[in-house]
C-alpha cells in the first residue's frame, strides 16, 4: 500500500471518529493551491524572461508530474522526473540537439519544476482531484508564451490529464503520436480508471484526439484491439513494422486540429536500448527507429511526454536515464521555435 493509499484510509477513520471533513478538505485546498502557485509563479518567470529576450514562438517547458501509483505492475516511474533532468545536463554530452539547437538557450527549453504528487496525496487527495490538478499546472504553463509544455513521467496514467488540458486550453482536439509496447487503452484496467493501461481510453472518450497513431504495439490484448476498432485508433504492430517503415518515417499530422501531441512510453524501445521499464517487453523498436519517426515527422507539435522510465529497473549505470533524456532533447527541438 502507497503512502498516499495509507493516508486516505487514515483519513476515512478520522472522519468516522467525527472529525471534520471541512477541516480535512480545507487543509487539502491550502496544499493544492500553494502547489499551484508554485507553478504558476515559475512558470510566470520563465515566460516574462522569454517575452524580454524575444525571438522564441515556443519553447519546450519542462515540467515533472512524478506518479506511479496507477501502474499495474511497479511504482519506480515516480522517480524517474529527477534522473531524467540530471541525465541531460549530464557532463558526459554536450547541450545539442541533433538538428542543431542548444538547450542551454532558454528560448528552447525551459524548467518549471514538478507537481508535487506526494505531498498532494499525503493529504488524502484522491485520483479525481489529482487528475485535476495535474490539468491545472500544464495549462498554467501553457497560459504564459511562448512556454509549451514537455512532461517527464511519471506512469503513463498522466498523459490523459494532460492531453486534456493541451486540448482545452487550445480549444479542440489535437492528434496523438504514441510510441508504446502496449495501447494503454483498456476500459478500466483491474477496475482503475486512472490505470497507466487506461489512459487513452480516457482521452478518446473525452473527444481530446482527433487522430491516435499507436506505434510499436507488440503487447496487446483482444481488449486492446476492439478498444482499437472501437475509437478508430491507428495501431501499429512491430511485426508488421518493416511494411509499416516506409510509412511511418514520414508521417504529417495535424492539418485541420490544433496540434500535435507525442507520447513516448519508454518501453516503445526493444530491452536492449532500454532496460530500465516496469513492463520488459522484447521485439521493439531500435533507438534510431524512433528518432527517424520523430526528425521526418511534419507537424506542429503542441506539447509532449516521455513516460514509463523507472529507475529502479535502470541497473546498467544509468543507460536507461540517458536514454529518456535523449528522447526529452529531441522533442524539445520539435517544440521549440
Amino acid at each position: 500500500m502507497s503512502q498516499g493509499t495509507k493516508w486516505l484510509h487514515h483519513l476515512s477513520k478520522l472522519s468516522s471518529a467525527n472529525i471534520s471533513s471541512g477541516l480535512i478538505e480545507k487543509g487539502q485546498n491550502r496544499v493544492i493551491d500553494a502547489s499551484l502557485t508554485l507553478i504558476r509563479e515559475r512558470a510566470k518567470l520563465k515566460g516574462e524572461l522569454l517575452r524580454a529576450l524575444g525571438g522564441a514562438k515556443a519553447s519546450a517547458t519542462l515540467l515533472g508530474v512524478p506518479l506511479g501509483h496507477n501502474s499495474s505492475f511497479l511504482q519506480g516511474p515516480a522517480f524517474a522526473p529527477p534522473r531524467i533532468r540530471e541525465a541531460i545536463w549530464c557532463g558526459s554530452t554536450n547541450s545539442s540537439t541533433e538538428e542543431g539547437k542548444e538547450l542551454n538557450d532558454p528560448r528552447v527549453l525551459t524548467d518549471v519544476g514538478d507537481v508535487p504528487i506526494q505531498e498532494i496525496r499525503d493529504c488524502g487527495v484522491n485520483d479525481d482531484k489529482l487528475m485535476n490538478i495535474i490539468s491545472e499546472s500544464v495549462k498554467l504553463v501553457m497560459e504564459e508564451e511562448p512556454l509549451h509544455p514537455l512532461i517527464l513521467g511519471g506512469d503513463h496514467s498522466i498523459s490523459y490529464p494532460v492531453v486534456r488540458a493541451v486540448s482545452e486550453k487550445l480549444g479542440g482536439p489535437i492528434d496523438i503520436l504514441h510510441l508504446d509496447a502496449h495501447p494503454d487503452i483498456y476500459d478500466a484496467f483491474e477496475g482503475n480508471k486512472y490505470s497507466h493501461a487506461s489512459s487513452f481510453a480516457r482521452i478518446m472518450e473525452g473527444g481530446y484526439a482527433r487522430r491516435l497513431l499507436q506505434v510499436g504495439l507488440r503487447s496487446i490484448t483482444t481488449e486492446g484491439r476492439e478498444q482499437g476498432r472501437r475509437f478508430g485508433v491507428e495501431q501499429y504492430e512491430m511485426r508488421t513494422f518493416s511494411r509499416d517503415r516506409h510509412e511511418l518515417e514520414n508521417l504529417k499530422l495535424g492539418e485541420g486540429v490544433k496540434g500535435v501531441y507525442i507520447s513516448i512510453d519508454v518501453d516503445c524501445l526493444d530491452p536492449a536500448f532500454a532496460p530500465g521499464v516496469s513492463h520488459i517487453e522484447p521485439g521493439g523498436l531500435s533507438f534510431r527507429d524512433v528518432l527517424n519517426i520523430l526528425h521526418n515527422l511534419q507537424a506542429n507539435v503542441v506539447a509532449a511526454d516521455v513516460v514509463e522510465f523507472n529507475p529502479q529497473r535502470d541497473t546498467v549505470d544509468g543507460m536507461t536515464a540517458m536514454v529518456a533524456a535523449k528522447l526529452v532533447r529531441e522533442l524539445t527541438a520539435k517544440i521549440s521555435k
